[in-house]
């Protein structure tokens, strides 16, 4: 058996500490760099962070987790798997992004959450014209980039199964995982390329095994790890698992002839039994979605519970790092206080190495053990962790709190107030974020100018939005968001118990990324947050104009969230907060609000048992944020990016007014799972996707609304994009909104 080793993490970020990549990738669109110069800047930051690791002492360091937009997308890549739409791409840079973000002629990929977090991954299409074969280039070359580097290099792959349980097949009657057999013998070949470079392990990411799988799906993952593992010329195999438990998937991958197994032993439970017996396990002690400091105490138990049910057993990060910042260095601005109770990837690596020594010498690390401990001391007894009339408040609260009319009353009420057409048509929210906004957010942070020309910058702003809108066309008018840096940091900027940060960005998609918030304490609502600008907004139109506010499980799913607390009552201090701002939005004349759940599945648990409680929860503080106005203001929300046929019955239960849902990639298939769920409230389906930089033809947007009417009847049906705007140019959403506007005018004439 290869060498075990001691001290590892599962995965690295990619985008650079100060998001090196994003801006290469954005000149690269651009134009303004080449392919050559793209990978240069990729090179530099694997280098930088490979180095960084050596340094902390790790003996595996993980390769391949790089990407220049999706690890999925990449695996598609890998195995040949692209669809045939994209013929003749497999070794064009501008063909990978084809498949990302589309063109003008080709439809991209359809995009969903990873499991349960915030990053999106590109869904694999399978379909008969799929014939697998290896395409190895990428991460051999950072390999030998490793290699080159003299580092301790343990490629790192998603595993056969996962990937296909994420694909999509384009043939109805056909499973994705049906197309095992075909797909096994390129893995096996990688397997070889890799043991010809020396490679001593390899790592197959498998974490579809913490979800609900079939007999026969394990019985699929039993026969495809038996046959990978008795391949003759192959490095040490690691199947790595996070965010939950290995539950019946564990004995299934254990007894196949795999060297080792990386176990989540944050969001998952270790087995009391000889299971793991003969196994090299790599323990994930430290946690690598939240953002706390690891309480080492019980991290090292944990480790000593597991040197006595494997063979060896190695440190390591519960699941790549992908998920948190780079690094506390640089953040002066956060309290000092909180800043002690914090690990982000940096620190999280500095964790694991910390443990390693303290195993093969307690008193080596016993300084730092007592800092770490006097920090989660000191976080438990913050009085800021409890706020009496907070507390107080939710303990008030009855089922009338929760509640609004029958929507039969309130429809009636609101049509007779809005006299909208049929097919009226909207936006999700935001508009472009133009390069005068940024600047002019920096000036204010830097104190170039004071607020008063700040208000007027962003008024000119709001102004010109409105106008456009008018012109256009659309019926229902937003403000289109420019004081918004983030939909969940605005937010946390104005509530107490958040802290927000300086720099701690996570990649969302691409090139996309957000500074999650750290929720540490009781949530208040000092201030009204939105009713400067939308009250505004209003003042200057006849239209209608949206209140837009983020609900309560999106702001949660979007943050560090405490974890000395259910989520559930953390959640209701949230709602609590959005209710008083919903409530003043209709004082100041607002008569739409709309309170975006974009996150509602993404929370969902991956196990089925435990998936009724929390859509239980997360639906009744929904209800909460959204009952505190008249029947006579329209409630909205919008949702997107997420397969939502586990949580339909959720999204009728929400109770809102009109919902927004993703359904341009999808091609409209949530309608049908909404219509059989007996949802018949207004319903938004969006009619092109904003994340694809191509204007839709005005007859491409007709058809989409077409298809819609052809399950939704018009009384119910809205016209609006996919998502917000915020990352598109101003010219291509005008041209984009325009045939927007015409389609509608043009189905409208045929009802």
């Amino acid at each position: 058996m290869t060498t075990p080793f001691t001290t590892t993490v599962l995965g690295l970020p990619r985008i650079g500490p100060d998001r090196e990549l994003k801006r290469a990738l954005e000149r690269y669109w651009a134009g303004r760099i080449d392919a050559d110069d793209l990978a240069a800047e990729g090179a530099a930051l694997r280098e930088r962070q490979l180095l960084e690791l050596r340094a902390a002492g790790l003996d595996s360091v993980p390769v391949g987790t790089f990407s220049l937009y999706d690890h999925v997308l990449d695996t598609s890549v890998m195995v040949g798997a692209l669809p045939s739409r994209f013929e003749g791409t497999l070794d064009s840079l501008d063909g990978y992004f084809a498949a990302a973000r589309g063109t003008e002629d080709l439809a991209p990929l359809e995009m969903t959450k990873w499991f349960d977090t915030n990053y999106h991954y590109l869904v694999p299409e399978i379909g008969a014209d799929t014939s697998f074969s290896l395409h190895p280039e990428k991460l051999l070359a950072e390999l030998d980039q490793a290699l080159g580097l003299d580092l301790p290099a343990r490629p790192v792959v998603l595993g056969p199964v996962t990937f296909l349980k994420l694909a999509k097949s384009t043939e109805r009657s056909r499973m994705p995982l049906s197309w095992i057999e075909q797909l096994l013998p390129v893995y096996v070949d990688l397997l070889g390329r890799l043991a010809d470079r020396g490679v001593g392990w390899v790592q197959l990411d498998e974490p579809t095994l913490v979800t609900d799988l079939a007999p026969n799906e394990l019985e699929v993952v039993r026969a495809a790890y038996t046959a990978l593992s008795a391949a003759q010329h192959r490095p040490a195999i690691l199947v790595a698992s996070y965010f939950g438990d290995l539950g019946p998937a564990l004995p299934v991958i254990a007894a196949t002839g795999v060297e080792g197994l990386a176990i989540d032993l944050v969001a998952g439970a270790l087995p009391d039994d000889g299971i793991l017996a003969g196994k090299h396990v790599v323990a994930g002690v430290v946690d690598g979605r939240n953002v706390w400091r690891t309480d080492l105490g019980r991290a090292v138990e944990l480790l000593d519970r597991v040197e006595h049910l494997a063979s060896s057993v190695a440190v390591s990060t519960s699941c790549s790092l992908l998920h948190v910042p780079y690094t506390l260095a640089g953040e002066d601005a956060l309290d000092a206080e909180l800043c002690s109770w914090l690990a982000f990837g940096a620190e999280k690596v500095a964790e694991v190495a910390l443990l390693d020594r303290a195993r093969q010498d307690g008193s080596n690390a016993a300084a730092e053990f007592a800092s770490a401990a006097a920090a989660v001391t000191a976080r438990r007894a913050d009085p800021r962790l409890h706020r009496d009339e907070v507390r107080e408040r939710l303990a008030s609260l009855t089922e009338a709190d929760r509640r609004r009319s029958h929507a039969d009353v309130r429809r009636g009420r609101q049509d007779e107030l809005l006299g909208l057409p049929p097919l009226p048509t909207t936006t999700i929210g935001s508009y472009p974020q133009t390069p005068q906004i940024r600047r002019a957010r920096v000036d204010t942070r830097l104190g170039r100018i004071d607020r008063a020309e700040y208000v007027r910058r962003m008024r000119r702003e709001i102004e010109s939005v409105i106008r456009l809108q008018e012109q256009l066309g659309l019926d229902v008018l937003v403000h289109g968001e420019p004081e918004r840096n983030d939909m969940v940091q605005y937010f946390a900027e104005q509530l107490d118990g958040f802290a927000t940060t300086s720099n701690g960005w996570v990649q969302s998609y691409g090139s996309r990324c957000v500074r999650p918030p750290i929720l540490f304490g009781d949530v208040a609502r000092p201030a009204p947050m939105t009713v400067e600008w939308i009250g505004y907004a209003q003042s200057l139109t006849d239209h209608p104009v949206k209140g837009m506010l983020t609900g309560p499980v999106t702001i949660l799913a979007w943050s560090f969230v405490r974890d000395d607390q259910p989520l559930a009552e953390t959640a209701d201090q949230v709602a609590l907060a959005i209710r008083d701002e919903t409530v003043d939005l209709e004082a100041a004349g607002v008569r739409i609000v709309q309170v975006d759940e974009p996150a509602l599945r993404e929370l969902l648990p991956l196990r089925a048992a435990d998936r009724p409680d929390y859509l239980r929860w997360a639906v009744e503080a929904f209800r909460l944020a959204t009952s505190g106005v008249q029947d006579d203001t329209q409630v909205h929300t919008h949702l997107c990016y997420s397969e939502f046929g586990d949580v339909i019955e959720a999204i009728a239960g929400l109770d809102a007014d009109v919902t927004s849902v993703e359904a341009a990639r999808s091609r409209m298939e949530v309608l049908d799972d909404l219509n059989e769920a007996g949802f018949d409230l207004g319903i938004g389906p969006g009619v092109y996707d904003i994340h694809s930089p191509r204007v839709p033809s005005v007859e491409e947007i007709a058809g989409s609304l077409r298809a819609a009417l052809a399950s939704v009847g018009s009384r119910r049906l809205w016209v609006n994009p996919d998502c917000g705007l915020k990352t598109r140019g101003t010219a291509e959403v005008t041209a984009s909104l325009r045939n927007l506007v015409e389609a509608a005018r043009r189905v409208r004439g045929e009802l």
